[in-house]
Protein backbone atom coordinates (compact mmCIF):
# COMPACT_ATOMS: atom_id res chain seq x y z
CA UNK A 1 0.00 0.00 0.00
CA UNK A 2 1.91 3.00 -1.24
CA UNK A 3 0.83 6.33 0.24
CA UNK A 4 3.50 8.51 -1.35
CA UNK A 5 4.49 9.13 -4.94
CA UNK A 6 7.59 6.95 -5.03
CA UNK A 7 8.90 3.98 -3.05
CA UNK A 8 12.37 2.42 -2.76
CA UNK A 9 12.88 -0.70 -0.65
CA UNK A 10 16.04 -2.41 0.58
CA UNK A 11 15.38 -6.14 0.81
CA UNK A 12 17.55 -9.24 0.56
CA UNK A 13 20.74 -7.23 0.18
CA UNK A 14 19.78 -4.70 -2.51
CA UNK A 15 17.63 -1.70 -3.33
CA UNK A 16 14.47 -2.17 -5.38
CA UNK A 17 12.41 0.51 -7.08
CA UNK A 18 8.70 0.47 -6.35
CA UNK A 19 6.40 -1.27 -3.89
CA UNK A 20 8.00 -4.70 -4.07
CA UNK A 21 6.62 -7.79 -2.27
CA UNK A 22 8.68 -8.80 0.77
CA UNK A 23 6.47 -11.08 2.90
CA UNK A 24 5.40 -14.57 1.82
CA UNK A 25 1.92 -15.99 2.40
CA UNK A 26 3.07 -18.47 5.06
CA UNK A 27 5.39 -16.09 6.93
CA UNK A 28 4.40 -15.69 10.56
CA UNK A 29 4.04 -11.95 10.00
CA UNK A 30 1.51 -12.41 7.20
CA UNK A 31 -0.41 -15.18 8.95
CA UNK A 32 -0.34 -14.16 12.62
CA UNK A 33 0.58 -10.49 12.62
CA UNK A 34 4.14 -10.42 13.98
CA UNK A 35 5.14 -7.24 12.19
CA UNK A 36 6.80 -4.14 13.62
CA UNK A 37 7.94 -0.91 12.02
CA UNK A 38 9.05 2.57 12.84
CA UNK A 39 8.88 5.88 11.08
CA UNK A 40 11.50 8.58 10.70
CA UNK A 41 11.72 11.57 8.40
CA UNK A 42 14.19 12.93 5.85
CA UNK A 43 13.39 16.56 5.10
CA UNK A 44 15.61 19.42 3.86
CA UNK A 45 18.66 17.23 4.32
CA UNK A 46 17.75 16.43 7.94
CA UNK A 47 16.78 13.17 9.62
CA UNK A 48 15.84 14.28 13.16
CA UNK A 49 16.24 11.63 15.89
CA UNK A 50 16.86 8.95 13.27
CA UNK A 51 18.97 6.92 15.70
CA UNK A 52 16.14 6.84 18.25
CA UNK A 53 13.63 5.60 15.69
CA UNK A 54 15.99 2.87 14.52
CA UNK A 55 16.71 1.80 18.11
CA UNK A 56 12.97 1.66 18.77
CA UNK A 57 12.24 -0.67 15.86
CA UNK A 58 14.77 -3.11 17.34
CA UNK A 59 13.09 -2.81 20.73
CA UNK A 60 9.71 -3.38 19.09
CA UNK A 61 11.00 -6.55 17.42
CA UNK A 62 12.16 -7.90 20.76
CA UNK A 63 8.76 -7.09 22.32
CA UNK A 64 7.17 -9.38 19.71
CA UNK A 65 9.76 -12.10 20.50
CA UNK A 66 11.66 -11.51 17.26
CA UNK A 67 15.43 -11.13 16.94
CA UNK A 68 16.54 -7.83 15.34
CA UNK A 69 19.09 -8.46 12.61
CA UNK A 70 20.38 -4.94 11.95
CA UNK A 71 22.23 -2.57 14.25
CA UNK A 72 21.30 1.10 14.44
CA UNK A 73 24.55 1.90 12.63
CA UNK A 74 23.80 -0.54 9.81
CA UNK A 75 20.30 0.82 9.34
CA UNK A 76 21.59 4.41 9.42
CA UNK A 77 24.00 3.60 6.61
CA UNK A 78 21.15 2.09 4.56
CA UNK A 79 19.00 5.18 5.09
CA UNK A 80 21.77 7.59 4.10
CA UNK A 81 22.43 5.54 0.98
CA UNK A 82 18.77 5.25 0.05
CA UNK A 83 17.65 8.86 0.49
CA UNK A 84 20.24 10.08 -2.02
CA UNK A 85 17.87 8.96 -4.76
CA UNK A 86 15.12 11.35 -3.61
CA UNK A 87 14.66 15.08 -4.05
CA UNK A 88 11.78 15.64 -1.64
CA UNK A 89 10.71 14.64 1.85
CA UNK A 90 10.96 10.95 2.64
CA UNK A 91 9.19 8.75 5.17
CA UNK A 92 11.74 6.23 6.48
CA UNK A 93 10.18 2.92 7.49
CA UNK A 94 12.35 0.06 8.82
CA UNK A 95 10.34 -3.15 9.26
CA UNK A 96 10.77 -6.58 10.82
CA UNK A 97 8.43 -9.56 10.67
CA UNK A 98 8.31 -13.14 11.87
CA UNK A 99 8.95 -15.94 9.41
CA UNK A 100 8.64 -19.28 11.25
CA UNK A 101 6.50 -20.39 14.16
CA UNK A 102 7.22 -22.51 17.21
CA UNK A 103 4.62 -24.08 19.50
CA UNK A 104 1.50 -24.85 17.45
CA UNK A 105 2.75 -22.23 15.01
CA UNK A 106 1.52 -19.45 17.29
CA UNK A 107 4.74 -18.48 19.07
CA UNK A 108 7.10 -16.89 16.55
CA UNK A 109 10.53 -18.40 16.16
CA UNK A 110 13.07 -15.72 17.13
CA UNK A 111 15.10 -16.56 14.03
CA UNK A 112 15.08 -16.02 11.13
CA UNK A 113 13.56 -12.55 11.08
CA UNK A 114 12.46 -10.73 7.94
CA UNK A 115 13.76 -7.20 7.41
CA UNK A 116 13.17 -4.41 4.92
CA UNK A 117 13.92 -0.71 4.79
CA UNK A 118 11.17 1.09 2.91
CA UNK A 119 11.63 4.71 1.83
CA UNK A 120 8.56 6.55 0.61
CA UNK A 121 8.40 10.04 -0.83
CA UNK A 122 5.74 11.84 1.23
CA UNK A 123 5.86 15.65 1.38
CA UNK A 124 5.57 17.45 4.69
CA UNK A 125 2.08 18.98 5.05
CA UNK A 126 1.69 22.71 4.36
CA UNK A 127 2.25 25.01 7.31
CA UNK A 128 -1.46 25.88 7.49
CA UNK A 129 -2.66 22.25 7.65
CA UNK A 130 -4.94 21.55 10.63
CA UNK A 131 -7.28 18.82 11.85
CA UNK A 132 -10.35 18.35 14.04
CA UNK A 133 -11.11 15.84 16.80
CA UNK A 134 -14.08 13.95 18.15
CA UNK A 135 -14.58 11.16 20.67
CA UNK A 136 -14.57 7.44 19.85
CA UNK A 137 -16.07 4.45 21.62
CA UNK A 138 -12.87 2.47 21.01
CA UNK A 139 -10.06 2.65 23.57
CA UNK A 140 -6.36 2.03 23.81
CA UNK A 141 -5.48 -1.43 25.16
CA UNK A 142 -3.22 -2.20 28.11
CA UNK A 143 0.02 -4.17 28.15
CA UNK A 144 -1.64 -7.21 29.72
CA UNK A 145 -3.83 -7.67 26.63
CA UNK A 146 -1.80 -6.21 23.74
CA UNK A 147 1.81 -5.41 22.85
CA UNK A 148 1.46 -1.72 23.61
CA UNK A 149 5.22 -1.45 24.24
CA UNK A 150 5.92 -1.97 20.53
CA UNK A 151 5.14 -0.14 17.32
CA UNK A 152 3.41 -3.24 16.06
CA UNK A 153 1.24 -3.63 12.99
CA UNK A 154 -1.25 -5.75 14.92
CA UNK A 155 -2.25 -2.69 16.99
CA UNK A 156 -3.32 -0.61 14.02
CA UNK A 157 -6.70 -2.20 13.16
CA UNK A 158 -7.90 -0.73 16.46
CA UNK A 159 -6.52 2.68 15.48
CA UNK A 160 -8.15 2.30 12.08
CA UNK A 161 -11.62 1.81 13.50
CA UNK A 162 -11.13 4.85 15.76
CA UNK A 163 -10.19 6.93 12.73
CA UNK A 164 -12.98 5.52 10.56
CA UNK A 165 -15.53 6.36 13.26
CA UNK A 166 -14.21 9.92 13.53
CA UNK A 167 -14.22 10.37 9.76
CA UNK A 168 -17.80 9.07 9.55
CA UNK A 169 -18.79 11.78 12.04
CA UNK A 170 -17.13 14.43 9.87
CA UNK A 171 -13.92 14.90 11.89
CA UNK A 172 -10.29 14.45 10.94
CA UNK A 173 -9.17 12.35 13.92
CA UNK A 174 -10.27 10.90 17.24
CA UNK A 175 -9.25 11.81 20.77
CA UNK A 176 -8.79 8.38 22.33
CA UNK A 177 -9.13 7.31 25.96
CA UNK A 178 -7.40 4.55 27.88
CA UNK A 179 -9.24 1.81 29.75
CA UNK A 180 -9.86 4.18 32.69
CA UNK A 181 -11.50 6.82 30.52
CA UNK A 182 -8.59 9.28 30.58
CA UNK A 183 -7.14 10.73 27.38
CA UNK A 184 -4.25 8.70 25.94
CA UNK A 185 -3.59 10.14 22.47
CA UNK A 186 -5.30 10.57 19.13
CA UNK A 187 -5.92 7.69 16.73
CA UNK A 188 -2.66 8.47 14.92
CA UNK A 189 -0.42 10.62 17.12
CA UNK A 190 0.34 11.89 20.60
CA UNK A 191 -1.54 14.95 21.78
CA UNK A 192 -0.76 18.17 23.67
CA UNK A 193 -2.99 20.88 25.10
CA UNK A 194 -2.28 24.39 26.36
CA UNK A 195 -4.13 26.18 29.15
CA UNK A 196 -3.16 29.67 30.34
CA UNK A 197 0.27 29.31 28.73
CA UNK A 198 1.04 25.98 30.44
CA UNK A 199 1.52 22.88 28.28
CA UNK A 200 0.03 19.49 29.17
CA UNK A 201 0.28 16.04 27.59
CA UNK A 202 -1.15 12.72 28.80
CA UNK A 203 1.26 10.90 31.07
CA UNK A 204 2.73 7.75 29.57
CA UNK A 205 0.93 4.87 31.28
CA UNK A 206 1.74 1.91 29.04
CA UNK A 207 -1.38 2.17 26.89
CA UNK A 208 0.29 4.15 24.08
CA UNK A 209 3.77 4.76 22.75
CA UNK A 210 5.32 7.80 24.33
CA UNK A 211 6.61 9.14 21.05
CA UNK A 212 10.10 10.25 20.14
CA UNK A 213 8.77 13.47 18.61
CA UNK A 214 6.60 13.98 21.71
CA UNK A 215 9.69 13.77 23.90
CA UNK A 216 11.53 16.22 21.65
CA UNK A 217 8.70 18.77 21.94
CA UNK A 218 8.77 18.47 25.73
CA UNK A 219 12.53 19.13 25.84
CA UNK A 220 12.30 22.01 23.37
CA UNK A 221 9.37 23.73 25.07
CA UNK A 222 10.92 23.46 28.52
CA UNK A 223 14.20 24.87 27.19
CA UNK A 224 12.20 27.80 25.78
CA UNK A 225 10.79 28.53 29.23
CA UNK A 226 7.41 26.81 29.09
CA UNK A 227 6.11 24.66 31.93
CA UNK A 228 5.20 21.24 30.53
CA UNK A 229 3.24 18.76 32.63
CA UNK A 230 2.80 15.07 31.85
CA UNK A 231 -0.49 14.46 33.63
CA UNK A 232 -3.71 12.48 33.83
CA UNK A 233 -6.06 14.42 31.54
CA UNK A 234 -9.75 14.07 30.83
CA UNK A 235 -11.88 14.87 27.83
CA UNK A 236 -13.21 17.87 29.76
CA UNK A 237 -9.64 19.13 30.22
CA UNK A 238 -9.34 19.23 26.44
CA UNK A 239 -12.73 20.89 26.09
CA UNK A 240 -11.43 23.66 28.34
CA UNK A 241 -8.07 24.06 26.60
CA UNK A 242 -6.87 27.19 24.80
CA UNK A 243 -4.81 25.27 22.22
CA UNK A 244 -4.50 21.63 21.16
CA UNK A 245 -2.00 20.07 18.80
CA UNK A 246 -1.00 16.58 17.69
CA UNK A 247 2.59 15.39 17.75
CA UNK A 248 3.83 12.65 15.43
CA UNK A 249 6.77 11.86 13.26
CA UNK A 250 4.92 12.07 9.96
CA UNK A 251 3.81 15.70 10.39
CA UNK A 252 5.71 16.80 13.56
CA UNK A 253 3.02 19.30 14.66
CA UNK A 254 -0.62 19.37 13.55
CA UNK A 255 -2.77 22.14 15.06
CA UNK A 256 -6.28 21.13 16.14
CA UNK A 257 -9.02 23.65 15.40
CA UNK A 258 -12.01 21.83 16.92
CA UNK A 259 -12.95 19.09 19.37
CA UNK A 260 -16.60 18.27 18.70
CA UNK A 261 -18.35 21.64 19.14
CA UNK A 262 -15.41 23.35 20.89
CA UNK A 263 -13.19 25.42 18.61
CA UNK A 264 -9.59 26.52 19.07
CA UNK A 265 -7.34 29.09 17.46
CA UNK A 266 -3.97 27.99 16.13
CA UNK A 267 -2.20 29.59 19.06
CA UNK A 268 1.30 30.87 19.77
CA UNK A 269 2.49 27.80 21.69
CA UNK A 270 1.49 25.46 18.88
CA UNK A 271 3.26 27.63 16.35
CA UNK A 272 6.35 27.91 18.52
CA UNK A 273 6.45 24.16 19.13
CA UNK A 274 6.80 23.65 15.38
CA UNK A 275 9.39 26.40 15.02
CA UNK A 276 11.40 25.08 17.97
CA UNK A 277 11.37 21.59 16.50
CA UNK A 278 12.79 22.62 13.13
CA UNK A 279 15.28 25.02 14.73
CA UNK A 280 16.52 22.14 16.86
CA UNK A 281 16.67 19.84 13.84
CA UNK A 282 18.70 22.40 11.87
CA UNK A 283 21.13 22.68 14.77
CA UNK A 284 21.94 18.97 14.43
CA UNK A 285 22.88 19.19 10.77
Amino acid sequence: MAVGSRVRTWFNGEWHEGDVPVIRAADHGAWLGTTVFDGARWHNGLAPDLDKHLARVNASARALMLTPTKTVEEMTALVMEGVRAFNDSVYIRPMYWGIDGGALGIVPSPNPTGFAMCLEEIPMPPADATTTLTTTRFRRPTLDCAVTNAKAGCLYPNNARMLAEANAKGFGNALVCDSQGNVAESATANVFMVKDGVVFTPIANGTFLSGITRARHIVNLRAAGYTVHEAVLTLDDFRGADEVFLSGNLTKVTPVTAFDDVTYAVGPVTTQARDLYWDWAASTR
